[in-house]
């Protein structure tokens, strides 16, 4: 190296020790092997932070010639997180202990692996340090923890004998009884403690992968010819989901211990999970996620997992024993689909009995699809596809109402040598699936964008075969954009004359403040006249009427309303004989509606739909439940645009889960539209029509009312058969709209 380029890096760490300056040199050859140049120059901040802290060379000293090596193994974000560590320390009483813990790091990095163990690792220590760093009563000073140094010298031994989880547990039993007991804290975290050995002997279990990482490292390369790389991780910190192996760009995930298990050795365990997921690797190929519900997926996920195994059996026999030894054994009769949803556990007895032929189930389903299994396996279509289809027919073939019930058996059903099955899945782009049907859009692709929500899948009613098709329609809903909320004033201003016949009519319709509820036991008031009468019978002998008080209620008009609005591409036709189009009209009659309903004081919600095949139906909120007719609100029902199809069934049932969540006696779903329910991917007309007959039945028996208001005068030919004599109204003059939407609304309330 130059000596201007070596004088360079040297102005850059600010510190002046003579035991650096003999080293310096070696120093920075081996950070410019290991280190990007920003690295380097993170290193030479860190040292020099360090240097800053006034305890001498050697802290300096060891972060120099070590933290290359760790920052290459561990990822340089290192450098910073130890530098800032030690910085943070030496604010503390706990300045001592900086020596023993830059000693423990070489090592602690070797045996933990990965940045995100040393994170967990560091938070351990110095939680640690915090508890035991004790105050002194009635003096704002602090005296520095006596165990914590004690246990940095131990830290190499300890990582050696427990899993992170382990230190964990151990380092936490010893700081709770410990704390406040600076001697007995020394012995406890210097394993002279009898408890300390206990602790320790509980702790130590089960096989630590870096005690085998050269084994298994060696099992994938010779036995599955695999290159990639083990990531090891903790079961003791993710509180909230625990992890599972899996595998991505960066390497495979592993836990950092497995138990021996079932007779199972912890390596074995470790050699099953590393062989599923290296025949992961091999034979499975991602497939497109986006059209299949949560139930599809698991199924295909646990038959795509029993057929690698089938195929990594056929070309490793001895590891069956293994498998059926870890592979749950679910006892066919213990889910109870009247009490709990039993999906995951049919799931789990599929799996065993692909693996096992003397699994013992009698279930009709489980048998059948074995069988299909084996077939399609022998026949060499043996394919993520193919297990894709047999997933879904399985899911069809069995599914219960209860499994949509909160309440999921999951015992006996998790097999823990297998992935999460990321890799299986990808998703598809907005608009990309559009795009195969650009010749029937006259919209644009950005216009559909929503907010992020996940779909809400429905079921479709199939009359030829009548059943349901299950999680059929994927529906995204958001809210309405946002124009100009004086458009809507506007067109109140315009229609103001109906405004005050409205008014008119909503004056005889708005409820009396009180009325009077007699023959009450208990009440707010005596009623006099019960009271007498009362009275008399009791002089006379005979026994009296005890509900002699009265009490008042609102008299009050307790409905909620659901308008829902077709904003199919059809509304930008302009009717004869009228200057404004079909969605100018709508715009004005549902302004007029809300301000009617506002006038009455009910509850009410406005939405739209529109669709684009069974994959994308769009439901937009325009007013919820709890707003006002106020701005904001005004400002969606301006921007109203059409485009698109008119699939009417899942939006009508999207729109019940709303009504129905109202609290009301009486809910009522009104539904505009200007023509038939249709799609772009369905030809048969009926099916359409037959579907939304089927969403409207099923909100009837729920207890909500529907009524269509119909601007298609051909709308006699099917309306009928959808809601039923009188269920609707056909408006053949649509220009009369914002007139007839407001009265008609009063008349289905009065």
């Amino acid at each position: 190296m130059q000596e201007a380029e070596l004088q360079a890096y040297r102005d850059k760490l600010k510190c002046s020790f003579g035991q650096i300056e003999e080293c310096f040199e070696d120093y920075v050859q081996d950070a410019l092997r290991n280190l990007t140049n920003r690295g380097v120059d993170q290193y030479l901040s860190g040292a020099s932070l360090i240097c800053m802290i006034g305890r001498g060379w050697e802290p300096v000293s060891i972060y120099l010639e070590e933290m290359p090596e760790m920052a290459n193994r561990l990822g340089e974000p290192i450098l910073e997180i130890i530098s800032k560590s030690v910085w943070d320390m030496s604010r503390t009483p706990n300045g001592k202990a900086i020596l023993p813990f830059m000693q423990c790091l070489p090592e602690a990095s070797r045996r933990l692996g990965t940045l995100e163990q040393m994170r967990h690792f560091l938070d351990i220590l110095f939680e640690m340090m915090d508890t035991t760093t004790t105050s002194v009563h009635g003096h704002h000073k602090t005296h520095s923890s006596q165990g914590f140094p004690v246990l940095l010298n131990h830290i190499p031994f300890l990582l050696n004998q427990l899993s992170l989880e382990g230190l964990k547990n151990w380092i936490e039993y010893g700081t709770r009884n410990y704390s406040n007991h600076p001697e007995r804290q020394k012995d406890y975290f210097g394993l002279q403690s009898a408890d300390s050995k206990a602790m320790l002997q509980r702790e130590r279990h089960g096989t630590l992968y870096m005690d085998i990482e050269r084994k298994l490292d060696m099992y994938l390369r010779s036995m599955w010819e695999d290159e990639s790389y083990f990531v090891p991780y903790s079961q003791g910190f993710d509180e909230l989901r625990k992890p599972v192996p899996y595998y991505d760009k960066l390497g495979i995930r592993i836990p950092d211990v497995y138990d021996d298990r079932n007779g199972v050795s912890g390596l074995d365990r470790y050699r099953v999970t590393i062989a599923h997921i290296a025949a992961h690797r091999r034979w499975t190929s991602a497939i497109i996620a986006d059209n299949l519900s949560p139930f599809q997926r698991l199924a295909i996920e646990h038959l795509e997992d029993s057929r690698v195994e089938y195929l990594m059996m056929k070309e490793y026999p001895g590891l069956r024993k293994l498998l059926l030894a870890l592979h749950p054994k679910p006892v066919e009769d213990d889910c109870d689909p009247e009490k709990e949803s039993c999906i995951r556990h049919r799931l789990a007895m599929l799996s065993r009995a692909i693996l096992d032929k003397d699994h013992g189930y009698k279930n009709e389903h489980i048998l059948d699809f074995v069988e299909r299994f084996h077939i399609a396996l022998e026949n060499g279509e043996s394919g993520i596809k193919e297990m894709a289809d047999l997933a879904v027919l399985f899911i069809a073939r069995t599914r219960l109402q209860s499994d949509q019930s909160p309440h999921i058996r999951f015992e006996n059903t998790e097999v823990d040598y297998r992935d999460d099955n990321r890799h299986m899945w990808k998703f598809i782009e907005q608009g990309d699936e559009e795009e195969a049907f650009e010749d029937h859009r006259d919209a644009k692709a950005e216009e559909l964008e929503h907010e992020g929500l996940p779909p809400r899948h429905y079921p479709e009613w199939d009359y030829h075969t009548s059943t349901y098709k299950p999680d059929w329609v994927s529906l995204y809903e958001s809210i309405h954009p946002s124009a100009n909320a004086s458009d809507i004033d506007e067109i109140l201003e315009k229609h103001k004359v109906l405004a005050k016949q409205l008014k008119h009519i909503l004056d005889l319709l708005k409820p009396q403040q009180f009325v009077r509820v007699r023959y009450q036991e208990e009440g707010s008031e005596l009623d006099l006249d019960i009271a007498i009468r009362s009275l008399i019978d009791y002089k006379c002998g005979a026994q009296p009427d005890p509900r002699i008080n009265m009490s008042h209620k609102h008299d009050g008009r307790d409905i909620a309303v659901m308008l829902l609005l077709d904003l199919s591409a059809s509304l930008n036709d302009i009717p004869q004989g009228s200057a404004q189009s079909i969605l100018q009209l709508s715009q004005e009659a549902v302004s007029l509606l809300a301000w009617t309903i506002e006038q009455l004081g009910d509850k009410y919600a406005i939405a739209g739909f529109h669709s684009d095949t069974r994959h994308n139906v769009r439901y937009y909120h325009l007013k919820g439940y709890s707003e006002q007719l106020d701005d904001r609100v005004k400002a969606r029902l301006a921007a109203m645009d059409a485009g698109f199809s008119t699939r009417m069934g899942g939006a009508i049932r999207h729109a019940s889960h709303y009504l129905e969540a109202q609290k009301a006696d009486k809910k009522l779903m009104l539904i505009l539209t200007d023509g038939e329910p249709s799609d772009i991917d369905v030809e048969d007309e009926k099916y359409l029509i037959s579907d939304t007959k089927k969403a409207i039945d099923e909100i009837s028996s729920r207890g909500m009312f529907s009524y269509c208001i119909s601007l298609d005068k051909k709308a006699d030919d099917y309306i009928q058969d959808i809601f039923g004599p009188g269920g609707y109204t056909v408006i053949d003059h649509v220009e009369k709209l914002p007139e007839k939407l407001p009265l008609l609304f009063t008349a289905l309330t009065s």
